[in-house]
């Protein structure tokens, strides 16, 4: 895939780029190590002065950043701002509570006297480098939410963007260079998925974060397990959307029609099976329905844009398939199913609710990267159990009900890394971030993120210590 900036909504490509040479790879590399054996030694008030500054010039620059995002990948430009505005929290939020989260921890007294120690303590020490291959649905904050805990951690951080968001890859060098980070800290490398692994195993390379497809995930934790080298992965997703017999139907309904179409549906997130209980199943159906048919398919750098195209025409293409798919072999389609006529140009695609889903769909398991929601009747929770879980991911999941069991029930049987209760799943830098079984591990975000790229460090002292 060439390093490009095309213009979803258009078709249009707008501006191309070289890959880095090699042997500036390389150089770049020998910049990142230098780099972390001086950034280490600094302190938390000098690592927060430096974030602060970071957002201090990103929110400045919300607007302008806003459209390029919108520009390279489709999302409408209010939720590009909202994007922005949303990586100026978390880089405060790890600038002010980082020293806290990477405290020293006291071990028990007791433990301490039995391993014969006169005192013991565990110190979060950063691993050095690390490689972030990231996705371009959030171009934005799916970097600081990684980069803002590992720098304040004391580590260096290496982006490879995805392909199709150069300008916002190099914008985030830009911002952290603006910031006065010392050189190296922060480097884009405009690389293809090709040059990942030689820079994957090199020796100055600590650990690597991923955010993407499965493929992707697979590949690069092949690699780092060859060379015994930490990683975090968060793949994709197919998450339910449980509604069930005393929910309160209007706001799910309402609230599931945002929950599948944020990010033009292109989110790990999002809402995408929707299993909905016999007793509601009807007046749910009729409002969510409603609810998307509603919804301003159309430019993305206009205000009043609810959906915009999708990121590529290829994934455009893959969402057709399975839709196709689907359709025959049975499902009906409630609302769209088409591309809409009123977009003669660009990668746009109908809001769409597909009923009638059966196991032998493709959808029914696959992950559909796009503003297609599939509706289920179910029985009981003990139907809408089974199917929630009848998928090869656990990133997240929504439950809609007022009944103290069946939250308690949910939690316990939901195989998934997040459960959200009357309301859509988002992440926030307070709450760990990940997912289970085919969507990966680790975690970002909160406490956990931010040691996730450290080594506890145990700090024995005998006696006279």
């Amino acid at each position: 895939m060439p390093i490009a900036t095309v213009d979803p909504a258009t078709g249009e490509t707008i501006e191309t780029f070289e890959p880095l040479p090699s042997d500036q790879v390389r150089q770049r590399l020998a910049t990142a190590g230098a780099a972390h054996e001086r950034y280490r030694a600094t302190g938390f008030a000098e690592r927060a002065r430096l974030l602060n500054r970071a957002a201090d010039l990103l929110e400045q620059d919300t607007a302008d950043i806003a459209r390029t995002m919108t520009t390279e990948m489709g999302k409408p430009v209010k939720a590009a701002r909202a994007e922005a505005a949303k990586c100026v929290k978390a880089m405060r939020w790890y600038a002010e509570r980082a020293e806290g989260l990477l405290a020293d921890e006291h071990p028990d007294a007791a433990d301490v006297e039995d391993s014969g120690a006169s005192r013991a303590v565990v110190r979060y020490r950063p691993l050095g480098v690390v490689l972030a291959v990231m996705p371009w649905n959030f171009p934005l904050w799916q970097v600081i939410r990684f980069a803002a805990p590992a720098l304040m951690a004391g580590n260096v951080a290496l982006l490879k963007h995805a392909s199709n968001v150069p300008r916002t890859a190099l914008y985030l060098q830009d911002l952290f260079a603006r910031a006065g980070y010392p050189d190296g800290c922060f480097q884009t490398l405009l690389i293809g998925s090709d040059a990942v692994e030689d820079v994957l195993r090199d020796r100055r390379v600590a650990a690597a974060t991923l955010t993407g497809s499965e493929p992707a995930g697979r590949s690069v934790a092949s690699t780092a397990g060859d060379e015994i080298k930490k990683t975090v992965l968060e793949l994709g997703g197919s998450d339910p959307y449980l509604v069930l017999a005393s929910a309160d139907v209007e706001r799910a309904a309402a609230t599931a029609v945002t929950a599948r179409v944020q990010n033009n549906g292109q989110s790990c997130i999002a809402a995408k099976r929707f299993l909905v209980h016999t007793d509601v199943y009807d007046a749910f159906r009729d409002r969510f329905v409603a609810g998307m048919r509603e919804l301003t398919v159309g430019d993305p750098m206009d205000e009043d844009t609810d959906v915009g195209p999708l990121s590529t025409e290829q994934g455009r293409a893959d969402l057709e398939e399975l839709v196709e798919d689907a359709l025959g072999r049975g499902a009906t389609a409630l609302c769209g199913g088409t591309r809409p006529k009123e977009q003669e140009r660009g990668w746009f695609y109908a809001p769409t609710v597909l009923a009638d889903i059966t196991p032998q769909m493709r959808i029914h398991r696959e992950e559909a990267f796009g503003p297609v929601a599939t509706l289920y009747r179910v029985a009981d929770l003990d139907e809408a159990l089974e199917i929630a879980n009848d998928t090869p991911f656990g990133l997240s999941s929504n439950v809609w009900t007022r009944d103290d069991a069946e939250m308690t029930r949910c939690v316990r049987d939901l195989q998934a890394g997040g459960v959200f209760f009357n309301g859509m799943t988002a992440s926030h830098p307070g709450l760990p971030f990940g997912g289970v079984k085919r969507s990966g591990y680790g975690r970002e975000l909160s406490g956990h993120g931010i040691r996730e790229f450290c080594n506890a460090t145990t700090v024995w002292y005998g006696a006279g210590g």
